[in-house]
């Protein structure tokens, strides 16, 4: 069967962006710290992409010496965030990897908790066309052969344009990017942070997902690049924690 992303896969600019972060990853997992040390610096790494997760959406950074946080957007990606960490990444990888569908509606019970009713936690909206295209995301997600760096791409965009849950989506189309790279090899101990890229071209980045959105060929390759790129950054955020770790 032809794999639907291929298209943008040839888009120019890329194939060698994906390649770039893919590059990016895989020397910061050579890094002599994260050799043995990588369980440290991926919770660091959890910590730092959960805050600027919620920092993104407009929400607290803060987090008190007690660890009570208030704002209920923090609070909810940094449950993401743990979720995304040690045995639970691996548990939510195995989820992913069968049933992605699932894996969104526990990342969104987490995000949520504290954001909307109990039993629409999980759920997304019961518009037909919303539900169909998430069907054909998670069909994508378990047979597309695309470079892992594009389908995350692609799983990021299309969450933050569907919206399906009507809360926390933007935290819960991160999270899910992270899914993407963990469970496809590129990252697999989650050391990159490349929400730190996104915080700091916030706007850059909500207009690129918004060209994603629109479906034009040219925004959604830049769209696809742009996230190729906060990859690669976010290897340098990794190997910055890793030389952290090792002082």
């Amino acid at each position: 069967m032809t794999d639907p992303l291929q298209p943008l896969v040839d888009l120019p600019g890329v194939r060698a962006a994906a390649d770039r972060a893919r590059d990016a990853l895989a020397e910061v997992h050579r890094h002599r710290t994260n050799r043995r040390g990588w369980p440290t610096t991926a919770a660091e790494a959890a910590v730092r992409a959960s805050r600027s997760s919620a920092a993104i959406e407009g929400a607290s950074t803060e987090i008190p010496a007690d660890g009570r946080v208030a704002d209920p957007v923090l609070a909810g990606s940094l449950r993401v965030g743990q979720a995304l960490d040690g045995d639970a990444l691996r548990n939510l990888v195995g989820i992913w990897q069968r049933a992605p569908l699932q894996a969104l509606a526990r990342l969104h019970l987490l995000a949520a908790a504290d954001l909307t009713d109990p039993e629409q936690l999980g759920r997304p909206t019961s518009d037909p066309d919303v539900a169909e295209r998430l069907d054909i995301l998670g069909q994508i997600v378990l047979g597309s052969p695309a470079p892992a760096p594009v389908l995350a791409a692609v799983v990021h965009g299309e969450l933050l344009a569907l919206a399906p849950f009507g809360s926390a989506d933007g935290v819960v189309a991160r999270a899910a990017s992270r899914l993407v790279t963990v469970s496809s090899g590129l990252d697999p101990h989650s050391l990159g942070v490349p929400e730190v890229f996104w915080l700091r071209r916030r706007q850059e980045y909500l207009a690129a997902a918004e060209g994603f959105a629109n479906g034009d060929p040219d925004s959604v390759g830049d769209w696809v690049i742009l996230c190729c790129a906060a990859l690669e950054d976010g290897a340098r955020e990794a190997t910055s924690i890793a030389e952290s770790a090792a002082e």
